[in-house]
């Protein structure tokens, strides 16, 4: 998938109260909205996916939100399909829509982990553990 790059527009990553005990996070990301964008060193057709990606704690010992959009440049046909049918029904082709969403999630994911740290919050990923033997 062409992405040319991904931006953050918003950080908000809060600690409300000590870690104790088995901690659950949920991650979760959304579209919240698909528009056409011109790039200028490009005759392609481009878009801007818009995006709010959350790791929850549970029990609720903090937050992690990150919104922000990511640019992908494709032909100008398919863009302005994927522009039209997003705003008909809030639809995205299956395979742009998994290589955006992929995208998103690995890039935020690593965000996420450094912040996770800057806060003393526990990772919002499993990290690899080595048992000894």
């Amino acid at each position: 998938m062409p992405v040319v790059g991904l931006q953050f527009n918003k950080i908000v990553v809060e600690k409300t109260a000590p870690v104790k005990g088995k901690i659950k996070v949920n991650n979760n990301v959304i579209l919240t909205d698909v528009e056409k964008t011109d790039l200028t060193a490009s005759k392609q057709g481009a878009l801007k996916f818009y995006f709010e990606f959350t790791a929850n704690y549970d029990p609720k010992i903090g937050d992690i939100n990150l919104n922000g959009f990511l640019t992908f440049v494709d032909k100008a046909e398919i863009c302005d399909e994927v522009a039209k049918s997003w705003k008909k029904d809030k639809k995205v082709p299956k395979e742009i829509m998994s290589s955006v969403l992929n995208t998103v999630l690995s890039r935020c994911n690593i965000e996420a982990l450094l912040f996770s740290r800057e806060v003393n919050l526990p990772p919002p990923i499993p990290l690899p553990k080595v048992n000894v033997k």
